[in-house]
């Protein structure tokens, strides 16, 4: 499946994916705690629950390293920090990454 169907079947089905809410749901549908779950991506317990909670947006390099240990496409991680950051800014622009 691709990134582009991955994430937009994910949004058909629950909503607008924000990033934190994407670590939120990988985190409890692999039934694991915050503090597993952190050590995971090598982050402190308080970082991860900022970054679920939308009080951190991480850069794209951030959210691509975080999409690795994840095995996750890091095309959609990285749109969906780019599209927190513009929202929490004000801006509500759909983001969609092409490789060059």
């Amino acid at each position: 499946m691709t990134t582009k169907s991955y994430f937009e079947k994910l949004e058909k089905m629950y909503g607008p994916l924000t990033f934190g809410g994407l670590l939120r749901a990988w985190r409890e549908a692999e039934e694991l705690s915050q503090t597993s779950f952190a050590k995971r991506l090598r982050m402190s317990v308080q970082n991860l629950n900022d970054l679920e909670k939308g009080r951190r947006i991480p850069t794209p390099t951030r959210a691509a390293r975080i999409a690795k240990k994840l095995g996750l496409p890091e095309r959609g991680l990285i749109q969906l920090a780019i599209r927190d950051s513009l929202a929490k800014e004000g801006f509500h622009y759909e983001v969609k990454l092409e490789s060059a």
